[in-house]
């Protein structure tokens, strides 16, 4: 069923977040004079249309909910009645299409920053303490010195409340000049202040990739201990086969002690196509089975071992490490603008610094990933997938502001030249900034679609 969690929640997300970027321009020409022709909530073939208003817009439910759109009357597309035509775009001023054409990025950053606050107001929120949990001896991590237990309180001078903020912290100081300063509060020592350094930039630039930062950096943050319990067992796979049951809890591994299941995953990954001894305990009674591993190569060409068996449901956390914040309305709100703002900045900047190659082109994210991220987080409840609803639409809003010509803000562009020059750019330079337009973003979609399939390929 997973499948249907991808599919409808892809479907929702894309088909919510376009109708809110279209109806900013709708809203905003209308209330400019501009005349509405049509207003499109996907595309293809109507699946519903109704004609109102004084100026008979359409407005339309299509087929295909991967979309949508609004249909302004222009000049350049066919005769406009006289009567109408300052109401034409081409015959508004160009800071009003500008407006217009802000409208959509403007509605996406407002929606985030409503669902973001509504989540704050009604939820709160709830923060676990981004500590450490263990560091990789001679890693990067150890040798700045960061140690089990230390609490990290500030990353380049801010305050970091979550693991988040602080994986966000080492991204935005890796990519740029390799640098991070690190506050940290240490059990018996105090407040430390630590300097992280990665001076070489391909391995900066290998520390980006998706999910490569941590594990890079040599070290992991502190989760409740998971036991070596063995949780969904796959059919037919090597556990099942050799007689391993959901809820058997593994205590060593040809002998050597098992403490977690960190422990066990190490343990086995250590020993690809062998036969391992399997000591564990079953309803009270200890016991040992003897399974052969099979081998999965992983990005870097290892071969770990893999006996094809889940963790168990994860332990709640001890309400030493977790704080809830509780937010009014006001309050809320303002944390909700200043966080969206945050996370609009940041996109930029490492935008930016993927154009440059400070940061991994497989950071970019095509249509398969991001439906495989709408299902996971719809099937996970309402305030995941809100959660990834205010990023895509942050997303969203950004590209299109994108000065790419057939984007808004490479129109945005065009009117400013037209404005600057008194006399629109010639049908030539338009052209070529059309063709343009389409050669970058054929680019952008092709990197991200090949990092789709790289990603379901392992």
């Amino acid at each position: 069923m997973n499948w249907l969690w991808t599919i409808v929640g892809f479907i929702v997300a894309v088909s919510l977040l376009v109708t809110v970027h279209e109806y900013g321009h709708y809203w905003v020409a209308r209330r400019l004079g501009f005349k509405v022709l049509r207003f499109s909530v996907g595309f293809g073939p109507a699946l519903w249309t109704r004609v109102a208003g004084c100026d008979r817009t359409e407005y339309v439910v299509a087929a295909l909910p991967l979309g949508g759109y609004v249909k302004l009357l222009d000049e350049r597309e066919g005769p406009v009645p006289p009567e109408d035509l300052e109401r034409s775009f081409t015959r508004k001023h160009p800071w009003q299409r500008i407006l217009v054409l802000l409208a959509g990025p403007a509605f996406n950053i407002a929606f985030a920053i409503l669902v973001l606050w509504a989540v704050l107001w009604v939820s709160g929120e709830p923060q676990v303490k981004p500590v450490v949990g263990r560091i990789v001896a001679d890693s990067l991590a150890a040798r700045a010195d960061l140690r089990t237990d230390d609490e990290f309180l500030r990353i380049e001078g801010r305050d970091v409340a979550s693991p988040s903020d602080v994986v966000l912290g080492f991204m935005e100081g890796i990519s740029g000049d390799g640098r991070v300063d690190i506050e940290v509060r240490r059990p018996g020592s105090g407040i430390r202040v630590l300097e992280l350094r990665v001076e070489d930039a391909d391995i900066r630039r290998a520390l980006t990739e998706p999910q490569a930062l941590l594990p890079g950096l040599g070290m992991r943050f502190w989760t409740p201990p998971v036991p070596a319990e063995i949780g969904k067992v796959e059919a037919g796979g090597p556990a099942d086969v050799a007689g391993v049951r959901a809820g058997d809890l593994v205590t060593a591994i040809d002998g050597e002690r098992i403490a977690d299941f960190p422990a066990l995953v190490e343990a086995i990954s250590s020993r690809p196509n062998r036969e391992v001894v399997v000591e564990f305990v079953r309803a009270g009674s200890a016991s040992q089975l003897t399974v052969r591993t099979v081998a999965d190569i992983i990005d870097d060409g290892r071969e770990i071992g893999r006996i094809r068996v889940q963790t168990p449901p994860p332990p709640s956390w001890p309400e030493s490490m977790v704080t809830q914040h509780a937010y009014g309305p006001l309050e809320s709100l303002v944390l909700a603008t200043v966080r969206v703002w945050d996370m609009t900045v940041l996109q930029a900047k490492f935008f930016a610094r993927m154009l440059v190659g400070q940061v991994s082109l497989k950071n970019l994210s095509g249509p398969l990933s991001i439906a495989e991220f709408a299902g996971q987080s719809a099937q996970s409840g309402l305030t995941e997938f809100l959660g990834f609803l205010i990023v895509i639409s942050l997303s969203l809003g950004f590209l299109n502001l994108l000065p790419i010509p057939i984007l808004d803000g490479g129109q945005i562009i065009y009117q400013l030249a037209e404005w600057a020059r008194g006399a629109p750019l010639s049908e030539r330079v338009q052209a070529l900034g059309q063709q343009v337009g389409i050669a970058l973003l054929l680019m952008l979609m092709s990197v991200a679609l090949f990092n789709d399939f790289a990603r379901q390929l392992g």
